[in-house]
């Protein structure tokens, strides 16, 4: 099974929609998914502050700004 994470911070908007959609997203599939909030971990912070919301696919960089809804169900099959 995949583990699917996104990088995110309060109160931004684009990582609210993620959020939501990665959500639906490995429900459909049968996915695991969490949330981490990058400005709790100093390290996350300088690695994802700028590009948040970023999807890791198993620990892995997928994509950041936005959900590729078919290029992260094609990871995830």
């Amino acid at each position: 099974m995949h583990q699917v994470t996104v990088m995110t911070r309060q109160g931004c908007p684009a990582c609210e929609r993620a959020e939501r959609d990665v959500a639906r997203i490995c429900a459909e599939v049968g996915a695991e998914w969490a949330a981490c909030d990058v400005d709790t971990d100093p390290e996350w912070r300088a690695e994802y502050g700028d590009r948040v919301p970023v999807i890791l696919v198993d620990g892995a960089e997928h994509g950041y700004w936005s959900v590729e809804e078919d290029r992260l169900r094609r990871a995830l099959a």
